[in-house]
């Protein structure tokens, strides 16, 4: 049971599920780039302990770094405007990059970067994202790699916050504020 407000969490995805299915993506991974190095590039700051965890899994020559950018603050709502915080350290052109994302919700987020790293000539860029939510769906991107398929629900742990709280969960949750009926 999540450990932070019990009241207002639901586990939607139990560790047990998250482990097997980063396995299962890691092997996916390494079997698609057999023989070749990989760069996973996490999206701060959600993705840090999917990216971890996936990393291990991996069984190849496995580099990473990590963007940041900004469109939710502190709300459950994004923005709409994507703003870059951090770009990458590492030159990614001629590599096999994965962008790294905990959820793909709206699309706008990995629209952008999608956008950004092409521009920077990768030699293969794929999308592996822990949670899809095809419902929310404005831009037309899907990811190549991806753990669940969830519903229009709003979700926190395993990296994923409600206002930078939550991240530490190992399940993933819904988070249900008082008054709230989602």
């Amino acid at each position: 049971m999540p450990t932070q407000t019990a009241a207002n969490l639901r586990v939607l995805i139990s560790r047990q599920q998250i482990a097997q299915r980063v396995a299962e993506i890691g092997a996916q991974i390494s079997k698609d780039y057999s023989g070749e190095s990989v760069v996973l590039v996490g999206v701060l700051k959600g993705s840090c302990i999917f990216l971890s965890d996936l990393a291990r899994a991996i069984e190849l020559e496995t580099t990473f770094d990590f963007i940041a950018v900004s469109s939710y603050g502190a709300g459950k709502q994004s923005s709409g405007e994507v703003k870059l915080v951090k770009d990458v350290d590492t030159p990614v052109q001629g590599k096999n990059v994965i962008l790294v994302e905990d959820i793909l919700d709206t699309g706008l987020t990995l629209t952008y970067l999608t956008k950004l790293f092409e521009a920077a000539q990768p030699r293969s860029l794929r999308i592996a994202a822990l949670l899809d939510k095809p419902s929310r769906r404005i831009m037309p991107i899907q990811p190549h790699y991806y753990g669940f398929q969830i519903p229009d629900e709003f979700v926190v742990g395993y990296g994923m916050d409600y206002a930078e709280k939550y991240r530490n969960l190992a399940d993933i949750c819904v988070l249900s504020e008082a008054g709230d009926k989602s």
